[in-house]
């Protein structure tokens, strides 16, 4: 991705999160867009720009969503999750729905933990037991993120499909 398209997809996915997700579900959040967002990026362009990513995605969020106190450990936990899924998209092949879908229910459930981690270990915040709720957004990601690339690899075959068919329409 360029960079104006991950700025773009940055400042929508907030603005999704910040308003809208938050009327359509009474305000339980069953998804991060913009963990969506970075693990996308990291998945299709890498490491560094997954790191990137969610270092500048996630501190802003932070700044609009203060819940912890402090701000920097979405940030962080986005940083660390952009970067490692960077790395499993390069060294494994992640073409396949079913593997995208694997890691990102996975980066969702680490992303979740270190937040968490983090939250205990400087006593700002005890969490219990979320299973379910950390396994209800990793879900949500997971299908959110698979459509997302799903949607993104039928796009240029739609658009190449329609400029053939006018082409053929020209003769």
């Amino acid at each position: 991705m360029k960079t104006a398209g991950i700025i773009v997809a940055i400042v929508v996915a907030l603005a999704l999160q910040t308003t809208i997700v938050r009327f359509v579900v009474s305000g339980t959040v069953a998804v991060d867009l913009v963990l969506v967002v970075v693990v996308y990026v990291a998945l299709s362009s890498g490491s560094v720009p997954g790191l990137m990513t969610g270092t500048i995605a996630g501190l802003i969020q932070d700044s609009i969503q203060v819940s912890t106190g402090v701000i920097g450990i979405g940030g962080l936990a986005k940083s660390i999750v952009g970067f490692v899924t960077g790395l499993i998209g390069t060294q494994l092949n992640i073409a396949e729905p079913v593997a995208r879908f694997v890691v990102f229910f996975g980066a969702t459930v680490v992303h979740q933990a270190i937040t968490m981690g983090l939250g205990a270990v400087l006593g700002l915040r005890t969490f219990g037991v979320p299973y379910t709720s950390v396994a209800v957004e990793a879900l949500g990601n997971a299908v959110v993120g698979v459509a997302a690339f799903q949607l993104t690899e039928l796009l240029p075959g739609a658009v190449e499909r329609r400029r053939m068919g006018r082409s053929r329409l020209r003769r």
